[in-house]
């Protein structure tokens, strides 16, 4: 494959799946409108739209394609009308998350990524509990979350804050920039090489284009100065691919204030919580007013502060896992997965197959 192609994300698995679909072509979804996608091929860029088989088989949103997908298509240019997608390939991660306010869509922000740059501002955005809300659906993406701390130029107490984000980012790398030098974005380019697709998340205003900007080389995306509330300014309307000129591609995302969750991996997000309750009195322990709660214990003890808690229940509760040990979660889940392929009997019978391994 030449270097184009391996920027853009296509492996040999991805070539391999792709030769059962004969006569379509190879492509992967870089920006996305209302009911149109540009699609990047080994030749071009060709605006594509969704075939009416794929449209009537895609119950959710989900199930059309975003940003990072690589799809089938019928053409690789557009001289005769808009090429088709016919197929969206095999997805190695996907990161979900449902619409805040009152509706209840669930939304792909982008699939396919390797790595997602949680971007958190050093000054007043500065949020633990929305941290912890990132990480849960980031883990659960199936991708490698990074916190990426901006505006450290900005933060007089950074040893404080750092030891704050080290209790909730459990096994997740920090990585401290600042955007006011030129080598402020260095510490991010060890993550990034030819082959890998780079996602950045966060809220409006935290540094998320001017970080791109550095990698690209250029002023790609726009910026904008902060508001005088200290509050971003939303600049990223819609999600979009680029590759980087170094190796590699970056997914850009709109801010984010708000993000609803529709699934979460609390094992990993929420580790100390969880290491915890393995030691509770009772396994169906809610760290309520239960006996022998070693989670409460904690709390008392000054290990784990009580807001932490909360927003450990708040998550379980948001993504109906309300009531349930993690271990139940993952048959939940589980459960889901095989729900149109003979749901829990399928379930179980997999359940029993991993715990024989």
């Amino acid at each position: 494959m030449n270097n184009k192609l391996i920027n853009l994300g296509f492996t040999e698995r991805l070539l391999l799946e792709a030769i059962h679909y004969k006569g379509l072509y190879l492509g992967r979804v870089v920006a996305q409108y209302k009911d149109l996608y540009n699609v990047a091929t080994e030749k071009s860029e060709v605006l594509s739209e969704i075939s009416g088989k794929l449209r009537y088989s895609s119950d959710e949103l989900p199930d059309y394609p975003a940003v990072g997908d690589f799809v089938m298509v019928d053409r690789e240019d557009d001289r005769h009308g808009n090429a088709i997608i016919h197929k969206i390939l095999t997805r190695k991660s996907i990161f979900i998350r449902r619409a805040a306010g009152t509706s209840n869509d669930v939304q792909v922000v982008a699939a396919n990524i390797d790595i997602i740059f949680i971007c958190m501002s050093l000054n007043n955005d500065f949020n633990l509990r929305r941290l912890e809300r990132y990480l849960s659906i980031a883990w659960d993406s199936g991708a490698i979350p990074v916190v990426v701390l901006t505006k450290s130029d900005l933060c007089a107490n950074l040893p404080e804050r750092l030891a704050e984000i080290e209790k909730v980012a459990t096994g997740v790398d920090l990585v401290v920039t600042s955007s006011m030098t030129e080598d402020g974005y260095s510490s991010i380019l060890k993550y990034i090489s030819p082959g890998l697709t780079v996602a950045f998340i966060g809220s409006s205003g935290v540094g998320k284009s001017t970080l791109i900007n550095r990698l690209l080389g250029e002023d790609v995306i726009e910026t904008r100065e902060i508001r005088k509330d200290d509050k971003g300014k939303h600049t990223t309307t819609r999600r979009e691919l680029i590759v980087i000129p170094s190796g590699g591609a970056v997914i850009d995302t709109p801010g984010m204030r708000e993000i609803g969750v529709e699934s979460v991996n609390l094992v990993k997000s929420f580790a100390d919580i969880e290491e915890f309750s393995e030691h509770c009195k009772f396994k169906d322990c809610q760290h309520g007013n239960e006996p022998g709660c070693a989670v409460r214990k904690a709390i008392e003890e000054g290990i784990l502060i009580e807001e932490r808690l909360q927003s450990y229940r708040k998550l379980k509760k948001e993504a109906k896992y309300e009531g349930l040990n993690s271990k139940q979660i993952e048959k939940e889940k589980i459960a889901e997965m095989f729900s149109d392929f003979g749901g829990m009997k399928n379930a179980r019978d997999y359940l029993k197959s991993k715990n024989r391994k």
